[in-house]
């Protein structure tokens, strides 16, 4: 906001009495600030250009003011310079150097930013950021010998088709003329040469011939 500046005051004003130019150092003017003069008829304010203000000549004078209380705004940024112009005033020290500085509007507030946690999604708790145990690996043991399945027994390869007529199947022991026998010889052991189909029908024809002239001789006796 801008602010009134009394010249000279509050302890002094615009006189050959006051310290004009330390008063001045002690203040800070900006842009939109305004300078009022109080003076009386005797004194004038005459604001000239910075060599008039140090030689104290009015005769290129920009604006000069006999009303006794004179306001003036500082409406650019940089130095302005007044003096009395009655006559011997200026020298003995009734002058002033301005120096205005460009006004430095307050920054807008900015919104308050509502919390970051109304914003942000809710903090899960800190037993989920946790991995789960690893599970323990399964043992592996080998079962023992009660838990091991036994071994299936050995299924011995079937026996021989019956012989046909229903007949019982014949004893390993006695070929037949029939079948011939078809299991294989012992490992390790020379077996003689089987008979024939042929050679074991004559054996046979001629047994059942024995046989029968046995009986027959038994009968005749």
């Amino acid at each position: 906001m801008a602010a009134n500046y009394t010249v000279g005051g509050p302890n002094g004003g615009w006189d050959t009495a006051t310290d004009l130019r330390t008063w001045a150092t002690s203040q800070k003017f900006l842009v939109g600030d305004n300078l009022i003069f109080q003076y009386p008829s005797s004194h004038d304010v005459t604001e000239v250009s910075k060599p008039d203000y140090d030689s104290c000549q009015t005769s290129n004078k920009i604006q000069s003011y006999t009303d006794g209380n004179t306001v003036i705004p500082l409406s650019s940024p940089g130095k302005r310079y007044f003096i009395c112009g009655a006559p011997g005033h200026c020298t003995v020290g009734m002058k002033v150097e301005i120096d205005a500085l460009a006004s430095t509007s307050p920054a807008p507030a900015s919104p308050s930013k509502p919390p970051q946690a109304s914003l942000a999604a809710p903090t899960p708790q800190a037993s989920s950021k946790t991995p789960p145990p690893a599970s323990p690996a399964p043992e592996t043991s080998s079962p023992s010998p009660e838990e091991s399945p036994k071994s299936a027994p050995t299924v011995s390869p079937a026996s021989p088709s019956s012989s046909p007529l229903g007949s019982p199947p014949p004893s390993p022991d006695v070929p037949t003329a029939d079948s011939p026998s078809t299991s294989p010889p012992p490992s390790g052991l020379s077996q003689p040469p089987q008979p024939s189909s042929a050679a074991k029908v004559v054996f046979k024809t001629i047994m059942a011939m024995g046989f029968s002239f046995g009986i027959m001789m038994l009968l005749a006796f």
